[in-house]
């Protein structure tokens, strides 16, 4: 199954060769490129259902098999979705209805993975129903029955302490679904904490064609809220570009999934500042902004420098920070390997950033379906130290959110340390680590007009 896995790695190399030549990967990123065309309704929809259609049919079978289990159940009512669910549902029917049920059933021999529906709505073509209710049959009792029919060995529900991606049942979800089924079934119950996972943070060849876009899309939104066309010294605040972005985000029809922030770190000052700070000339700032497109996040942290009169270029202080944060990046994603857990990828970056001489404090993670998406964390602002989080080993195909900072003293201002916080997206094959939009290698640089 491995095998399967690091063939469809290469497939997903190949569409993001083929479709984004001119894109960026591990070189910088433009800082002030077009926003590409965003996508009418109707063709996000179709994009939605195509990709649905590829991960059923290919990813929840090979996670199945790889983790020998004949029989994945995934329950969810309206308006308390579970994470996997509201992921598999197509995109006209967009949230559970009532109590939506998914089953998986693999008859083994190398059949095609069943999926069945028990639920009053149809999921398209997607999954068979399998429960008629007017009929007269109970919902939980033609689920026990279409268990006991198929007799599986492992049935997988999505229950674990460890992470919330895969936790999605809720408790009297959970109670009424064992006590519908008979005693010899209720001990094959199993948590189908590596299925979700394993569904959520895997990235498909169809996926990977397209978050390029996704990514720059981000982008261009940082380069113009960076720009004088937002921010004029001595006028605007850091909350105002803060609502610049949401408006933007708004107005192109997108989402964010978490509110922007935006810092001001000056000269003189002892501690960064936010809100209703006005910015002046020979500020820097910071940024932290996401979007949801086509159900793929985004997650970036630029640097920007304000001009003062007469200058051309920042610093040269303030541009050997982002070096030196361009620098932890090399540290971390060359430690990358499959197989490796979060944390011996977190020990590994740290011990080549420190060798180098470098201040480095890292907290990556995935991203995907989820800004903080499933799979493992590398690293927490406030632990540099093994957790439970980065146990998880890493897996090819996934994506991730390379975030840290390289604290870097600024001579030109007095020795001042600045911690040179950055984060652009990155996609993982299972042998190297490519940012997806290219990265921020260069202050983006405000001039009063």
């Amino acid at each position: 199954m491995r095998n399967f896995l690091y063939a469809l790695s290469a497939l997903s190399l190949l569409a993001v060769g083929a479709s984004h030549a001119d894109e960026p990967t591990q070189g910088e990123t433009s800082l002030s490129p077009e926003t590409p065309d965003i996508l009418s309704l109707r063709d996000q929809a179709d994009i939605h259902d195509r990709w649905l259609a590829e991960r059923l049919d290919i990813v929840v079978p090979a996670l199945m098999r790889e983790h020998k289990i004949d029989m994945w159940v995934i329950i969810a009512r309206e308006y308390m979705e579970d994470p996997v669910l509201s992921t598999m549902l197509n995109s006209t029917s967009m949230r559970a209805r009532r109590r939506t049920v998914l089953v998986f059933s693999d008859p083994g021999n190398g059949e095609p993975v069943e999926r069945l529906t028990v639920s009053r709505y149809g999921m398209g073509n997607f999954f068979k129903s399998a429960w008629n209710p007017e009929g007269g049959d109970n919902q939980w009792a033609r689920l026990a029955e279409v268990i006991a029919e198929r007799n599986p060995e492992k049935i997988a529900v999505n229950v674990s302490s460890a992470s919330a991606f895969a936790d999605g049942l809720t408790s009297s979800q959970y109670t009424d679904f064992y006590a519908a089924l008979d005693p010899e079934y209720q001990k094959r119950i199993v948590s189908g904490f590596d299925l979700a996972t394993g569904w959520l943070e895997t990235r498909i060849p169809g996926e990977m064609e397209y978050y390029p876009g996704i990514v720059r899309t981000a982008h261009s939104i940082i380069g113009e809220a960076f720009s004088s066309r937002v921010i004029t010294p001595g006028e605007t605040t850091a909350d105002d570009v803060v609502w610049w972005t949401r408006q933007k985000i708004s107005d192109l029809g997108l989402s964010p999934w978490f509110h922007t922030s935006v810092s001001v770190f000056r000269e003189g000052e002892p501690e960064e500042l936010a809100g209703d700070t006005i910015i002046e000339k020979g500020d820097l700032l910071w940024i932290d902004f996401g979007i949801v497109y086509l159900g793929l996040n985004t997650d970036t942290q630029h640097m920007a420098y304000v001009l003062k009169d007469g200058e051309t270029d920042a610093p040269e202080g303030l541009k050997a920070g982002l070096r030196a944060s361009n620098d932890v990046q090399d540290a971390l994603i060359s430690s990358f390997e499959t197989g490796l857990s979060g944390n011996e990828v977190l020990a590994r970056a740290r011990q080549k950033a420190i060798a180098a001489g470098l201040e480095p404090t890292i907290y990556s993670h995935p991203i995907g379906y989820h800004g903080h998406g499933a799979g493992s964390a590398i690293g927490f602002w406030d632990n540099q130290g093994p957790s439970d989080k980065g146990i998880y080993r890493l897996r090819p195909n996934t994506a991730w959110s390379i975030e840290l900072a390289a604290k870097k003293a600024v001579p030109e201002w007095g020795g001042q340390e600045i911690p040179f916080r950055t984060e652009d997206d990155a996609f993982f094959d299972g042998k190297t680590v490519h940012f997806i939009d290219g990265r921020q290698t260069r202050l983006h640089l405000i001039a009063e007009e």
